[in-house]
């Protein structure tokens, strides 16, 4: 990293007036700025407030690539970083840029660390994000998973399948039971369990433009009633939204219920840990033929 020779400078004095900024740059594109001094400071075109109590625990940088990690720590706030947008996920891989400033002229900083947010926990009305290096993606799985169940998303380039109006539908939320249930409207003509699994888009509200998985789909008469993923955002009534059919991923519902099993994506001829410990009797079928036919 390069110090400005005028930041240089000052850290070669006996008494500096330097501090921290951060700007975290979300998953939607917003962009916040918070400072640890107790003014707010505009740095690099951001305005870095200095109320949400940020405070940063000690950095290491490590030689090779070893993961380097930081926590940063803050106060939960209606007007800066909310439950709801962590639980709606616009904080899972946000980029977060670390800035030393001198807060006398703020025209003097550089930028001593770039990271991306990694495990958020919340409790008492705050959080704590730990802030991982760019080294981390490094040590990410890459590729596929050998796997029985299929990995592309029903309707996807993958998957290939074409979703028509039998396999989609629209509705809008007519009640909340709780956090992750609600009641909807315009899915009647569709039977209990064809969204479970699928994959619900929020098209008003806001919320607007998020998917969240459905977990279950229950039409019981005139009711509809919709699981959705624990911990995703929580809408309001009146919110709208598309939803498309589920698929469990397995073979035998992409043959059956889809009619799409030539562009499986998965492996549904893998033996499985339960067959390779398995020994050889008379009753077994050992003709080296298909495990699903």
């Amino acid at each position: 990293m390069s110090y400005p020779q005028e930041l240089r400078d000052h850290l070669g004095r006996t008494v500096t007036t330097v501090c921290r900024c951060w700007r975290l740059t979300r998953r939607d594109g917003v962009a916040l700025g918070y400072t640890d001094h107790d003014m707010p400071l505009t740095i690099d075109g951001t305005l870095c407030e200095p109320q949400s109590g940020f405070s940063a625990s000690e950095a290491k940088r490590s030689l090779g690539l070893q993961v380097d990690s930081v926590d940063v720590e803050g106060a939960l706030s209606s007007a800066s970083i909310s439950d709801a947008d962590i639980s709606a996920g616009l904080l899972d891989g946000a980029s977060v840029e670390t800035f030393l400033v001198n807060w006398r002229d703020t025209a003097h900083f550089t930028r001593i660390g770039f990271s991306v947010v990694g495990k958020i926990t919340r409790r008492d009305g705050s959080f704590v994000a730990e802030l991982e290096s760019r080294m981390r993606s490094l040590d990410q799985p890459n590729g596929r998973y050998v796997l029985r169940r299929c990995d592309a998303e029903l309707g996807d380039a993958r998957c290939k399948f074409a979703l028509g109006s039998a396999h989609t539908g629209t509705g809008a939320v007519a009640g909340l039971q709780n956090k992750t249930t609600i009641s909807a409207s315009g899915l009647s003509g569709f039977s209990t369990g064809w969204f479970t699994d699928g994959l619900l888009t929020w098209t008003s509200g806001q919320w607007n433009g998020e998917q969240v998985r459905v977990r279950r789909h229950v039409k019981a008469d005139a009711t509809v009633t919709l699981n959705l993923m624990a911990g995703a955002a929580v809408p309001g009534v009146g919110d709208t939204f598309t939803i498309v059919a589920g698929c469990d991923k397995s073979f035998a519902s992409c043959r059956t219920r889809f009619s799409n099993a030539l562009n499986f994506r998965g492996f549904p001829h893998l033996p499985g840990n339960d067959l390779a410990y398995s020994y050889a009797t008379d009753s077994g079928n050992f003709d080296g033929g298909a495990v699903v036919r």
